[in-house]
């Protein structure tokens, strides 16, 4: 008898203290520490003692009465012109000079870029692709593009695509490069590219580079098979006399495939050849 009691007694006291509780954690009811903020709380010029952004005692001339007192970098627009490639080759069937130049304008997120990369011998442009694209920061290290690309070249037709893709720097410091083309009468084409800087010193450095071209479809006017249609595989050994002057030596690899392949065997060239470059890098 004396248990039961007990046991009703410590029911009582829980029931008590769980209205307490409840009570305790009615927030409508509650009253916050300190309470209501004041309404001008998120306003940055309120605790200023007086100091606005463009007006005032350290407001800068011709900023004043601007919304923004500093200029960063990012917002601003900058150009820049890159000869990545700008060289002599010699080969078993004569002596070219190639080219791979691009210049952008624009501010980090948003640009305009222009790539230019051909082949010339004997006084005449043998083959030659310029594409002006719109460059857009999606990360840290990688840009997407949109634009128009243009082959061109001696003896060969002109050929229009709307190019998209991505460049950048992947992990490991590898410059990559893919771009997709839609041409006319549904042709298509996809670019690859890749290329690596190994500093042997500050000044010397080795870039080992590869380059794919594949088609969608056979295009016998520009003689170009469908499937993989060429590959490069080159590497150059650069001095860096300044940053941005270097000249460089180098071999490359360059071979056709497939249908393309077939098309130079017609025309009595050869499908793969090793090539000595010699050239220079620079930029500013």
């Amino acid at each position: 008898m004396s248990a039961a009691r007990n046991l009703l007694l410590i029911c009582l006291a829980a029931t008590a203290a769980g209205s307490a509780t409840a009570q305790a954690m009615d927030h409508g009811a509650m009253q916050m520490q300190g309470g209501d903020p004041p309404a001008d709380a998120r306003d940055p010029h309120a605790y200023s003692g007086g100091y606005r952004m463009g007006t005032g005692l350290y407001a800068l001339p011709h900023q004043a009465g601007t919304a923004h007192q500093m200029e960063m970098a990012d917002g601003r627009s900058f150009g820049s012109f890159l000869a990545d490639r700008l060289e002599r080759a010699g080969h078993s069937d004569g002596v070219e000079t190639a080219y791979d130049l691009r210049a952008s304008y624009g501010t980090t997120y948003d640009k305009l870029v222009l790539k230019a990369e051909g082949e010339a011998a004997q006084g005449r442009i043998g083959e030659a692709r310029t594409e002006l694209l719109w460059g857009h920061a999606v990360g840290g290290y990688w840009d997407t593009q949109l634009g128009l690309r243009n082959d061109a070249g001696h003896a060969r037709p002109g050929r229009n695509w709307l190019a998209f893709g991505v460049q950048g720097l992947a992990p490991y410091w590898f410059e990559l490069e893919a771009t997709a083309y839609v041409g006319e009468g549904g042709r298509t084409a996809l670019r690859l590219a890749g290329e690596y800087e190994l500093l042997i010193t500050q000044r010397l450095i080795l870039q080992p580079r590869v380059e794919a071209n594949l088609y969608g479809r056979d295009d016998p006017e520009a003689r170009l098979g469908s499937g993989l249609s060429s590959g490069t595989a080159g590497l150059r050994l650069r001095y860096e006399i300044s940053r941005q002057f270097a000249p460089y030596v180098g071999v490359e690899r360059a071979a056709s495939f497939g249908g393309t392949a077939d098309y130079a065997r017609a025309a009595g060239a050869r499908p793969a050849q090793t090539r000595w470059v010699a050239g220079v890098r620079m930029w500013f």
